[in-house]
């Protein structure tokens, strides 16, 4: 059975392709106008939508009907380069580059309300973690302060078993925002005096075995 979807979505000229290119988010969150770039079509990478039709939860994009559903039910879309919908259109017609650059995957909350939203029951945040995945990888991360935090708490978790706040905000302080760091201490010390700032970690018991959890499902590849 021919698969359409990695053509259906995309408008093609015989050597080209017009793609319209959202602008950066203004400062109230809103976002700016469309401008249009004409992307060649030996720029496009046509095996692309392959490639994450093989990686964990990607070939569920085949599923997808475009119907946006999960872009308006997104609580973080109005920050995103892309807003989910239309990573998904991008991947089909082969805009590598424009998917691992965005920032939409590193902005994805994994709140699920996409996918319990989906008609198509498509499980869009998987497919986001496949993405990440993807662009650690590739080196599509350089910049991106969300990296950082991501990077850190994963880190935390496999020393502790759990995310320690206090750590793992000063670990990103350091590591991405160091000339800011003054902004944070307003909302450090009300998190500090209610109680909600521990400055000593607590592991939890047995955290050997979900280390072998954890161990286990990278060598899968599904995180």
């Amino acid at each position: 059975m021919v698969d359409f979807t990695r053509h259906f979505f995309r408008l093609r000229l015989p050597f080209l392709c017009i793609e319209p290119v959202r602008t950066a988010p203004s400062r109230r969150g809103k976002r700016n106008m469309l401008k249009k770039e004409i992307v060649y079509e030996s720029a496009l990478d046509h095996d692309f939508l392959d490639e994450i039709y093989a990686l964990p939860g990607g070939h569920e994009i085949k599923k997808c009907i475009q119907c946006g559903t999960c872009s308006g039910s997104c609580p973080t879309s109005y920050v995103m380069d892309h807003a989910p919908r239309r990573i998904f259109s991008l991947i089909r017609a082969g805009f590598r580059d424009e998917v691992l650059s965005s920032n939409t995957i590193w902005f994805c909350s994994s709140c699920y309300t996409c996918a319990v939203r989906c008609p198509k029951e498509i499980k869009i945040t998987d497919v986001m973690y496949a993405l990440k995945r993807l662009a650690i990888k590739e080196g599509k991360t350089k910049g991106k302060k969300s990296v950082v935090l991501s990077k850190n708490f994963v880190k935390m978790v496999d020393k502790y078993g759990r995310n320690h706040e206090t750590e793992l905000m000063t670990r990103y302080i350091l590591e991405a925002d160091l000339f800011n760091a003054f902004k944070f201490v307003p909302q450090g010390w009300a998190l500090f005096s209610n109680g909600r700032l521990p400055l000593l970690p607590h592991k939890m018991k047995n955290i050997d075995q979900l280390r072998k959890i954890l161990k286990k499902v990278d060598e899968l590849g599904e995180i």
